[in-house]
């Protein structure tokens, strides 16, 4: 009887603390979903011209294109040399799952899958109520497009090595009323038409490189290698243009030109080598444009676009670059 008492007081204090350390999972549940919440709906935008959905969790339906185009010349050792190159465009459909700006996505590239895509990109974007980034890497071997480089006029994959990664930030004077995330983000409204300055820094940098595959293939190739590294500061404008009977539609465009305004490239052929570095009136050129259907306060679809371009030239070389993302996106509330 003892034995069968202390038992039972000992299978009712596990069940208490079960209990217990349950109902403080919860609590900690509750109060975290709370301050997620309250940190949601906490906002110092304007809100005659920007407002949150009352829905906290946002789905988007994404397919996505990026490539990357690049046009060179210059002639260094007597040797000249001319570029109009592109990479392998990269598709990928993904779903974003976002719960009160707490976000994540599963993409997937159906040609990486079967085998026709090699190369490797890495995107991430962060557009804030002040402050917004972009970051991008790619690593390419599907450069292939229109050459002069000794002996050959055409390039096929695998003759050139790319690695490349650009980096650029940005600053919205006009935070109170306009917004970069209800037009790439879609996680606000912009409720009336707004503008705003915007100051940004852009960092650049990668190298391109001729591969032993290209030396099998032509023996007299030289051999090109090319280091860049550049840092730029810029200003521009950007502006969500807001129509419709109902002011469903958002039309939004925003360009952010830079001065490079450091250097530290290097062009290297046959073992003879340029360098190029300090101070230069070279160019990056960062624009956005977007344009969101919302067929109800739940329902929304829409497009967008982002494009890197830069332009670097001195006496010997001149480098074109552009890198581009489109996007067509559906997505829902509730």
């Amino acid at each position: 009887m003892l034995a069968a008492k202390a038992q039972s007081v000992a299978t009712d204090s596990l069940t208490s603390d079960s209990i217990a350390l349950h109902e403080k999972k919860q609590n900690i549940g509750k109060r975290l979903m709370t301050k997620l919440s309250d940190r949601y709906f906490k906002t110092k935008y304007d809100t005659n011209y920007v407002a949150r959905p009352k829905e906290k969790w946002l789905f988007r339906f994404m397919a996505n294109q990026t490539g990357n185009y690049i046009h060179a010349k210059g002639t260094v050792n007597d040797v000249y040399s001319k570029y109009n190159l592109h990479t392998k465009i990269n598709t990928t459909l993904s779903l974003e799952v976002n719960y009160c700006d707490i976000a994540a996505s599963l993409s997937i590239n159906p040609s990486k899958i079967s085998g026709d895509y090699n190369d490797y990109e890495f995107n991430f974007e962060y557009h804030g109520q002040k402050l917004s980034f972009d970051i991008n890497y790619l690593r390419a071997t599907s450069l292939s497009g229109d050459i002069k480089l000794g002996n050959i006029d055409h390039l096929d994959e695998e003759g050139l090595r790319m690695n490349e990664v650009n980096i650029t930030g940005y600053y919205t004077f006009n935070h109170r009323r306009f917004s970069f995330p209800a037009a790439l983000y879609q996680n606000y409204y912009q409720r009336c038409t707004a503008g705003s300055w915007l100051a940004g820094i852009s960092f650049q940098a990668g190298s391109i490189k001729t591969t032993d595959k290209l030396k099998e293939r032509s023996p007299l190739v030289p051999e090109v290698h090319l280091k860049f590294s550049n840092v730029a500061l810029g200003g521009g404008y950007g502006y969500n243009y807001v129509f419709g009977k109902r002011s469903q539609w958002l039309l939004h465009l925003s360009a952010l030109p830079s001065v490079v305004v450091y250097k530290h490239n290097r062009l290297t052929v046959n073992n003879d080598e340029k360098k190029d570095h300090g101070l230069s009136f070279n160019m990056i050129f960062n624009e956005r444009a977007a344009l969101v259907y919302h067929f109800s306060p739940r329902y929304f679809g829409g497009a967008s676009m982002m494009m890197s371009n830069s332009i670097f030239e001195n006496d010997k070389v001149t480098v074109n670059q552009n890198k581009w993302l489109v996007r067509a996106f559906f997505g829902l509330r509730l």
